[in-house]
């Protein structure tokens, strides 16, 4: 099981509206903790244990929400828009805080003015994971099979401008290849499809393949 600490994460924080939070009776209600993707994602995971933890201390459940869609930014936007109260949570990561402006003009947030981070939660690596049938066990041969395939193999993530889609994109770019992205509403719709032989590859945190990958589910050629 995934332990927190104090070590900082590539990206993968907690940001919290500010606000009320430091009124004495704080913070005397449930909070609700935003995760911008959909249910069985490893941000989905890491958001509701972090909810069991944070519950006893505060005295009060910590409700998680997911708000999927547009790479992120409904929930983020959703948090930013909530009465500043210091309740209302996000679990957040690289596309919606940090990737998103770069990629999307006219955010109707600003990462900056409209989020007060916390702290950083964990720090894992990505792998490059493929569904067993596909006949490539090292990222050559990945690349060969490619080649030889132009447009025909297909990648995931969890959306359009997440790490995920961009580490896809960025070794497309590198190996001179064509590889169709498939975008979804999060990790965990895109793991199903990866499961189900419906996509070729995905690249996204260790965390969420632990599983797969002792059963030999998934294969994982690089890290």
């Amino acid at each position: 099981m995934p332990q927190f600490g104090r070590r900082s994460a590539l990206g993968l924080s907690l940001g919290l509206i500010a606000g009320a939070a430091g009124a004495e009776d704080w913070p005397g209600r449930p909070l609700r903790l935003v995760v911008p993707f959909a249910p069985g994602g490893a941000s989905d995971l890491l958001a509701r244990l972090l909810a069991e933890r944070l519950a006893a201390p505060l005295g009060q459940p910590v409700i998680v929400e997911n708000r999927p869609g547009a790479g992120a930014t409904i929930g983020a936007n959703a948090v930013a828009k909530a009465t500043p109260d210091g309740l209302t949570l996000l679990y957040g990561t690289p596309g919606p805080q940090i990737i998103n402006p770069s990629l999307m003009p006219g955010l109707p947030y600003d990462p900056e003015r409209d989020f007060a981070p916390i702290v950083s939660l964990v720090t894992a690596p990505n792998l490059l994971v493929v569904h067993p049938s596909l006949p490539v066990r090292t990222v050559p041969e990945l690349i060969a099979l490619a080649k030889a395939r132009p447009g025909q193999l297909t990648f995931g993530s969890s959306g359009i401008g997440a790490s995920s889609h961009l580490a896809g994109e960025m070794l497309k770019q590198m190996a001179g290849v064509e590889i169709i992205h498939v975008p979804f509403r999060g990790s965990g719709p895109a793991i199903q499809e990866l499961l189900a032989g419906r996509i070729s590859f995905l690249i996204d945190t260790l965390l969420l393949f632990s599983e797969h990958r002792a059963t030999g589910a998934l294969r994982a050629i690089a890290v």
